[in-house]
């Protein structure tokens, strides 16, 4: 009779007995502090990750750094032993003449020069010496001028179609062609001096020069700061790989950026350069001026010592004074 009352309490002890069961199964991961370890397991194990991860990324940007400099002393130790002759002078100039030639013009040009000189005025002492000062110019000042501002004009033109060029190889990669097909459509398609240029590159690619070695030559033919970033973008692009489109993009961004900025510096000392000019050319052309209305007047300057004295005393001055206005318009950026 007691085990029958007993049945009815059994039902609610055994669903008490699972709730509370359960209730524990529940919370026993918080109550025994597994989940607190695997936790901090877990955080110890990604910050490892992390730093293993930032770690092989800092060696990554370090050894790219370390090509970089590796490149760059490699490029100016071989310019400092490469002496800069007058045939690769001719060569940054593009002129297609032996340094035999460009003496023989020279020389032409100072005896033209000195007997110019000499058949336009007096013989006097002061003339002769202009004369022999006007040949020894003629005979190696002026041709070289003209040769060094050939050379300036040549690599504008160039930096100035280096971008567009660079544009071409960047699309021409990002769309799956390799880089030497890229290169050559820069040889056909694009102006000089950038087609004659890369032609070259391709053309001693042929002949089995390396595509970094062609590179290096062009630097030496066009010794400017964004070729040779050019040579070791690539460069280090074949050694380590890399993405080169991105890159390419980048330093066209950038000759882009630096052709503004000079573009801006020219407009703002334009001002500046023109009042140089005015005032480096008004006694000349106050004495010409003099001389063809009264030859008398301001022949003593040249036919006597003391007008000599101070013809060359005039003419020191005035080359301090151009030296002077020179330094406060050239600009660097």
């Amino acid at each position: 009779m007691a085990n029958v009352d007993l049945i009815p309490l059994l039902a609610p002890i055994l669903a008490a007995v699972a709730l509370v069961s359960i209730v524990f199964a529940l919370m026993w991961p918080y109550i025994s502090g597994d989940g607190a370890s695997e936790k901090r397991i877990q955080t110890v194990t990604e910050s490892r990750t992390k730093n293993v991860a930032a770690r092989s990324q800092a060696e990554t940007v370090a050894n790219r750094r370390k090509q970089v400099q590796d490149t760059l002393n490699d490029i100016e130790v071989r310019e400092k032993k490469e002496k800069v002759t007058l045939r690769l002078k001719l060569q940054q100039a593009g002129l297609d003449i032996t340094p035999k030639s460009f003496w023989m013009i020279s020389a032409g040009v100072g005896v033209l020069t000195m007997v110019s000189i000499y058949l336009s005025f007096q013989p006097t002492v002061l003339v002769q010496l202009g004369a022999l000062v006007g040949g020894f110019v003629g005979m190696f000042g002026l041709p070289r001028w003209i040769l060094y501002k050939m050379i300036q004009r040549r690599q504008a033109k160039f930096l100035r179609e280096l971008a567009n060029a660079l544009d071409v190889v960047t699309r021409g990669v990002k769309s799956g062609l390799p880089l030497n097909e890229c290169l050559q459509i820069v040889s056909r398609e694009s102006p000089e001096p950038i087609c004659s240029e890369f032609r070259e590159v391709v053309e001693q690619q042929r002949i089995g020069v390396s595509l970094a070695e062609g590179l290096e030559r062009m630097t030496q033919r066009v010794p400017l700061q964004e070729v040779k970033f050019l040579t070791i973008v690539i460069s280090i692009q074949q050694q380590s790989g890399g993405n080169l489109s991105e890159a390419l993009a980048n330093l066209s961004g950038v000759l882009r950026d630096r052709i503004r900025m000079q573009m801006k510096v020219q407009a703002m000392s334009s001002e500046a350069k023109a009042s140089a000019m005015v005032l480096a050319s008004l006694p000349f052309m106050v004495t010409f001026m003099i001389y063809g209305a009264s030859p008398d007047y301001i022949a003593p300057l040249f036919a006597t010592k003391t007008g000599n004295f101070f013809v060359i005393a005039g003419l020191g001055w005035m080359g301090c004074g151009v030296m002077v206005m020179r330094k406060m318009i050239n600009f660097k950026y």
